[in-house]
């Protein structure tokens, strides 16, 4: 029978206990959230539901989703419900949570006379209100191992040495070409030098000789 209308002295009635779900469920704006109630074996073949609960005297059912047939996932809207007869167990999940989700539901199971059902609070908070997600802690042992630092110079080491590397080549040529040039140079500046001793040297000879021949010459010095 389709609960139209739920009444609360049905959590008095006998095999109530037999349908168990959790009592309260919470999420943020945009969440999905499920909820798993069990039955019992008296159950299995029952027809599960899920539904918002409307009414300020009369309490009812709105927005009613019901289970499907072997397993069969059903879903309306931005609710989905699967039952599973071997588990005895059924899962209610809803999707996209909104604040005007927030409320009191039902989780029931549809039998002629009273249902068998169970109250469930949902509760939403605003997606302002979400806490900052932690940063994973793998990731701030290797940053907090690694000096901030040291990661700025091996991020800039690689482009500078890439813009580096002309510049130091134009500099070896530089030198080269410097330390070929200073070799000339001294090459031709001993050159230079042996050949000034030798002619200082050559004169030096031909000095006494002249100077001998003209003592035996008797001749006056010019």
């Amino acid at each position: 029978m389709r609960p139209l209308v739920l009444l609360w002295s049905c959590l008095m009635l006998q095999g109530y206990e037999a349908l168990k779900c959790p009592k309260e469920i919470s999420g943020f704006e945009g969440d999905t959230v499920s909820l798993k109630c069990t039955y019992g074996e008296e159950q299995r073949k029952l027809r599960k539901y899920w539904c918002k609960e409307i009414g300020i005297f009369v309490s009812r059912c709105s927005s009613t989703i019901y289970s499907g047939k072997d397993g069969q996932e059903i879903t309306k809207d931005r609710v989905s419900i699967r039952d599973s007869p071997q588990e005895l167990a059924f899962t209610v999940t809803l999707r996209d949570l909104t604040l005007q989700d927030a409320g009191k539901y039902w989780c029931g199971a549809d039998r002629l006379g009273v249902d068998e059902t169970f109250p469930v609070s949902l509760i939403v908070f605003p997606g302002s209100s979400r806490p900052p997600m932690p940063l994973d802690s793998t990731l701030a042992e290797d940053t907090s191992s690694v000096p901030s630092s040291h990661s700025s110079k091996s991020r800039v080491s690689i482009p500078m040495a890439r813009i580096l590397a002309p510049v130091f080549v134009l500099l070896s040529l530089l030198l080269v070409t410097g330390l070929i040039a200073f070799g000339s140079f001294i090459l031709r500046w001993r050159k230079k030098a042996q050949l000034t001793l030798e002619t200082q040297k050559n004169e030096k000879v031909h000095l006494p000789t002249l100077s001998t021949l003209m003592s035996s010459l008797n001749l006056p010095w010019l």
